[in-house]
């Protein structure tokens, strides 16, 4: 059999190019902020292994919250901007080129104490980040002004522990700005 058969006869994967405003992209409530962009979950194209990536944006003088994953493994590539990642309550500077991982029931957080955005790439496995974005969020079309920060909805709790996150951390830790 030659290699061109073998070809036809594989069963071929998706293939997904998104332009810069495409994605399912979602203003975030406080204390982060900002948005998030949605680039690739099992929602969007068949995956073997199910996972979801993304990026994320917080503004000045906001932060992701303390929390940890139970069974997910996250890795984050910061792109611009200057803040701090705490995982396991240790401090590590982040600016553009420096990438985290952070494996699963490890608590983290990241803040922007800087003048500019802080943003970054995530990916995430398995998938469920991109629901809490979703189901935390409001819709964001391109070229809309941010809205006055908003409030995580009263359910909260309940989308997460339906998504990626552990409980609620009683000793989180919560920066000053």
């Amino acid at each position: 059999m030659s290699s061109e058969a073998k070809v036809d006869s594989m069963e071929l994967g998706d293939v997904l190019v998104l332009g810069p405003d495409e994605g399912k992209n979602y203003w975030q409530p406080v204390p982060a902020n900002g948005h998030i962009s949605v680039r690739i979950a099992p929602e969007n194209l068949r995956m073997e292994t199910p996972f979801s990536i993304g990026t994320q944006t917080i503004p000045p003088n906001s932060y992701v919250r303390e929390h940890y994953h139970p069974i997910h493994d996250e890795a984050l590539h910061f792109i611009s901007g200057e803040g701090v990642a705490r995982v396991d309550g240790k401090e590590y500077k982040v600016e553009p080129g420096v990438t985290i991982f952070v494996g699963k029931n490890r608590r983290h957080m990241f803040i922007n104490h800087g003048p500019d955005d802080l943003h970054w790439l995530w990916f995430i496995q398995p998938n469920g980040l991109e629901l809490f974005f979703r189901d935390v969020g409001t819709e964001k079309k391109a070229g809309q002004p941010a809205p006055e920060p908003f409030a995580r909805p009263d359910n909260v709790l309940e989308i997460e522990k339906t998504t990626a996150f552990g409980p609620p951390l009683e000793d989180a830790h919560i920066p000053t700005f």
